[in-house]
């Protein structure tokens, strides 16, 4: 229940914004208002915005009832500053229009934007923004430029503060202003006198302080996001350039960024990197400065350097992707991740050549060696991007994960770093790892720790005051370099800066927010052991996610992200049923249980996609898959049990449903039709299936064709769906799947073994996404024992015309076969085998989870390319939302799941996929017609003379 102010507001505000959009139950309160940082608390309210106007709503409405607000992007922040337990603003996925200038030079953005959806925007022009954070693929755009955030490659000199062009801005008590418009800059002007007066004395007394204004300059040449950006106050003379720069960096406790427009910079794609392996930090450290130096003076060009410390090494050496001897090391060894890039490959080559030539004085365990290859360097970028999700998933289980982000001057980058490390010593945190952005001298710092102890909080806080003391007073370095103030250093921001210096930050937080209702405690915060409070634990709940740190990185890859919850989000729900569980309040646990229900497990599409985000590779789809066969009763069983070994029944019974929906559709007609199933849903309380147009016709294969004899031969095994389910009615295809892929086979000259008792065959998956694993493994290995005696014990290539059933059949078989989907097949047998002529009309695909999965987006890209010269891929469609039948009884999952698939495959004139379900509801959804890529290929091809 909520007490009778937050209710005031509640009653209010869902005058002005959707009741679908604003929560206060303790499900979505607890998984809303969770970041990624070490610290919870639990908001009253939640209320997702769509656009400014509801964000001035809320901002208004609060101002008035003296409630405070904290607004939240992508929560990937890790110091507590995107937090509430009040009213917590997220702006959802669909607060993301943009605009590109024509010249592609500046770039407009909506908050909700992703960093990458940004650069994909701008990947066309040779353009991308500046800034780079590791987060990039789950880090919204009003996040980052409210924390100032860089990363690997923009260093001081490409982040927001510095490739600011305008914002568009709603201040604490709701007025709007839009710096690149002069009319409501004037308007500000008359609304807002006093205010601006006070900045330009603020800035006029900044510049005339001789020695204030020496060491703002001092520490902006390094980086630096603790405290307010008062840089801003001694680099402008423009009241408004002033102003808006001070938003960068704020945190969300200045103004809410409506809309940023940034300076683009050039997206070289000439480049090399090399990981180069030194005998110790010391001489990492030295060949850095060295780097630096050279670079400031414009000797070198080098534009990342990245360094990580034996533990860092340590946590990532099993990786595949990295070099076996990394395990042979001693525990001194630091590595450096560098990389050049350059307008043309011959000037890259002259640049490696010149970073190598800097680096021959320092001791190096390897032979220094610059790659070029795209799929090489990636991989080692992908990787240090996810080092610190993947030492949180190291960790003892139960305990937090702290990340501290702390930046020297380069000339004592050597001598700080190692006290940092004997700190680690002194405390006995021996499992803390170091990494970083080395060219600026800014470190992260990693290990983890037990918040659930006051001795473990006490060792905590001696060891931070020891950094804080090492860093800001002794060094003269910054205490947060691109993570943010936030709660974790509010309490020492004065420390860093002294007291004349926090003193005008104090005067610009009440300048900007006079009731400080906006994000109170962040930055500004006069409590002393604020960075000791609302800590937040990670209790144990399932070996399958426990590993999580709730990073957030899976985020934006889950087709439920904007209908219910994310991956992260379950976890922290069950996280929590487990803790209450533990201290024996089941009431409680089942209260969460029973909500969770619909948001957690049922709109899960157990697709998997969160593990391709996950550094450490977490699936919650395999969680969901393990909750729903808890539920499942010994009848529930018995039932599938009973349908997976009378298989051909089931068919011929799904056949028979199909064909009666087709013959009402055919009577009544279609909008008749879409009111009576819509009705039918309604009294069903959404128990029946949803009907819609795409719905595919009843059909049965016909095995019996002439075929000759021939050396070339293939196993075809037609997955179960593609036996019962045929083209829908209204099709401009007249052949089915099953015949198309024998039509195909044929001109490349293949002779097809089918697997012996085809129609009871299936690979599973349908019993083992609901949770029915018995049943599954059963299908499993009758599939195998078919697909073994078919193919002569896998003399003969096996293909399935789907992709998810491939996927399946490849993680559950016992024995080694060659089993193909339809990309790969294509590709390595069919491109040999046939004369392919691309179509020059537009075409778009669709890459199943399943395909991502195995590595073959890329693949079916270049399978497409060879079939069609203009390809469309929507970039903000990854998972369908369709999750084999779950699409017929939760058509909202798809829905949402594929929101921006019309409008990114406008042109389009054909559009393709490798799998029947995920077709039905691209189809509906699109409004194009989506059918096997075999379709494609058989048209585009002919059998090579």
């Amino acid at each position: 229940m909520l007490d009778s102010k937050y209710q005031n507001f509640f009653d209010e505000i869902s005058k002005k914004i959707s009741i679908n959009k604003i929560f206060t139950d303790k499900l979505h309160t607890l998984a809303y208002g969770t970041d990624a940082s070490f610290y919870r608390l639990i908001p009253k309210i939640v209320i997702k915005t769509d656009n400014a106007k509801e964000v001035q709503d809320i901002i208004e409405l609060s101002h008035s009832m003296n409630l405070s607000i904290t607004f939240r992007a992508g929560g990937t922040s890790l110091s507590g500053q995107a937090i509430s337990d009040s009213i917590l603003v997220i702006t959802s996925r669909n607060f993301s229009k943009f605009k590109i200038s024509s010249d592609a030079s500046f770039i407009s953005l909506q908050p909700a934007l992703t960093g990458s959806q940004a650069n994909g925007l701008l990947a066309r022009y040779s353009k991308k923004i500046g800034p780079d954070p590791a987060s990039i693929n789950a880090a919204m755009i009003g996040g980052i430029a409210a924390n100032n955030a860089s990363g690997m490659c923009c260093g001081v000199s490409q982040n927001s503060y510095k490739t600011l062009k305008s914002m568009k801005l709603i201040f604490a008590d709701g007025t709007k202003l839009d710096t690149a418009d002069e009319n409501s800059k004037d308007e500000f002007r008359i609304s807002h006198a006093a205010f601006l007066q006070d900045l330009r004395n603020f800035s006029n007394e900044t510049k005339s302080n001789e020695e204030l204004r020496a060491k703002i300059e001092k520490k902006f040449k390094i980086k630096n996001t603790c405290g307010y950006s008062i840089n801003s106050l001694i680099d402008f003379d423009d009241e408004f350039e002033i102003l808006q720069h001070l938003i960068i960096g704020s945190e969300g406790t200045l103004a809410f960024i409506e809309e940023i427009t940034y300076y683009t910079v050039e997206d070289l794609k000439d480049k090399a990197s090399s990981l180069i392996y030194f005998k110790d930090m010391n001489e990492a450290c030295h060949a850095v400065t060295k780097l630096k130096l050279a670079k400031d003076s414009n000797q070198i060009v080098v534009d990342a350097v990245e360094l990580m410390d034996r533990a860092a090494l340590r946590s990532i050496q099993n990786d595949p992707a990295m070099p076996i001897f990394i395990k042979d090391f001693d525990d001194e060894v630091t590595a450096l991740l560098i990389e050049t890039r350059a307008i043309s490959d011959e000037k890259l080559n002259t640049q490696i050549n010149q970073i190598e030539d800097l680096l021959k004085e320092f001791n190096v365990k390897r032979d220094i060696y610059f790659t070029k290859d795209e799929e090489e360097y990636n991989l080692y970028w992908k990787i240090r991007k996810g080092l610190f999700p993947a030492v949180g998933a190291v960790r003892v289980t139960g305990t937090t994960v702290i990340i501290e982000d702390v930046a020297y001057p380069i000339e004592v980058l050597a001598e700080a770093t190692l006290e940092l490390q004997s700190l680690f010593q002194k405390y006995g945190y021996s499992e803390a790892i170091i990494f970083g952005h080395a060219l600026d001298g800014n470190f992260h710092f990693v290990f983890t720790q037990d918040f659930s102890d006051i001795k473990e909080v006490k060792r905590y806080d001696d060891l931070m005051n020891d950094v804080v003391n090492s860093v800001a007073v002794k060094y003269e370095g910054s205490l947060k370099a691109e993570h943010g103030t936030g709660r974790n250093m509010a309490a020492f921001v004065e420390i860093e800066w002294g007291k004349e210096a926090y003193n005008i930050m104090k005067k610009i937080k009440s300048l900007f927010d006079p009731k400080c209702l906006l994000n109170p405690g962040v930055i500004i915060n006069d409590d002393k052991e604020a960075h000791l409070k609302n800590l937040k634990t990670l209790p144990a709940t399932n070996e399958i996610v426990d590993k999580c740190i709730e990073c957030g990185f899976c985020e934006p890859t889950c087709p439920s992200n904007e209908l219910t919850l994310t991956p992260r989000q379950r976890i922290v729900i069950n996280r929590e049923i487990s803790r209450l569980e533990s201290i024996g309040n089941v009431k409680e646990a089942k209260e969460y249980k029973d909500l969770y229900q619909y948001d957690g497990i049922e709109t899960c599409a157990t697709c998997s996609l969160c593990s391709t985000a996950c550094p450490v590779k977490i699936d919650t789809g395999n969680l969901t898959k393990h909750l729903r066969a808890e539920q499942l009763t010994s009848k529930d069983k018995a039932i599938v049990n009973y349908v997976a070994n009378n298989f051909s029944t089931t068919l011929t019974g799904i056949r028979f449903g199909l064909h009666s929906s087709n013959f009402i559709h055919k009577v009544l007609g279609t909008s008749k039709m879409e009111s009576f199933t819509k009705t039918l849903r309604t009294i069903s309380k959404n128990k029946t299936p949803k009907w819609s147009p795409t719905m595919p016709k009843a059909i049965s294969i016909n095995l019996n064709f002439e075929q000759k004899d021939s050396d070339k031969k293939i196993v075809y095994f037609p997955s179960c769906i593609n036996r019962t389910m045929g083209l829908n009615s209204i099709s401009k295809e007249d052949k089915e799947l099953f015949d198309i892929t024998v039509e195909l086979l044929q001109k490349a000259g293949y002779q097809i073994i089918f697997p012996q008792n085809l129609s009871n065959l299936c690979c599973g998956m349908p019993f083992s996404s609901k949770g029915f694993n018995e049943a599954s493994n059963t299908k499993s290995s009758q599939l195998e024992e078919a697909l073994l005696n078919a193919s002569e014990f896998g003399t003969y290539p096996i293909l399935c015309d789907t992709s998810p059933c491939t996927k399946k059949m490849m993680e559950s078989f016992s024995h080694k076969l060659s089993i193909y989907e339809p990309i790969e097949f294509a590709l390595k047998f069919l491109t040999n085998d046939l004369e392919f002529t691309p179509t020059n009309e537009a075409i778009t695909i669709h890459t199943t989870c399943s395909s991502r999965k195995m590595g073959l987006e890329d693949k079916f890209k270049k399978l497409a390319q060879l079939c069609s010269t203009n390809v469309i891929i929507p970039s903000d469609v990854k998972c369908c939302g369709f999750a084999g039948d779950r699409g017929f009884n939760f058509p909202e999952l798809n829905d949402s799941a594929l929101r921006y698939l019309k409008e990114q495959t406008v042109g389009a004139k054909m559009a393709f996929s490798t799998s029947k379900t995920c077709e039905i509801g691209l189809s509906e959804e699109s409004g194009l017609e989506y059918n096997s890529i075999f379709y494609l290929i058989n048209k585009v091809t002919k059998a090579k003379i």
